[in-house]
């Protein structure tokens, strides 16, 4: 959270963040979206680059699957949400 607030000291119009939820307890992890999402309502855009696959996409506007380096799949958020190769692949439904 800190880290993200220094981010947010300068004013940016692009928050970049890589694996903002990587070794945080759960309650941490959702809290750090749930401000994430207010801080996007507010007009910031937002990069992620997460592997919590379910959590950026509930931020997302959009997404991109990588996979050995290379963009497989890439959509709108519910597009993806609703395909059956990210559910398997990544959601584990």
């Amino acid at each position: 959270m800190v880290a993200i607030g220094r981010g947010l000291m300068a004013r940016p119009k692009l928050l970049m963040l890589d694996e903002p939820s990587l070794g945080l307890a759960p309650v941490v992890v959702r809290a750090i979206f749930d401000n994430l999402v207010e801080i996007n309502r507010r007009g910031m855009a937002i990069l992620l680059v997460e592997q919590n696959v379910l959590r950026a996409l509930q931020l997302s506007h959009r997404g991109y699957v990588l996979e050995n380096g290379q963009i497989v799949l890439d959509g709108l958020r519910d597009t993806l949400l609703a395909d059956g190769h990210i559910k398997q692949a990544y959601l584990g439904r």
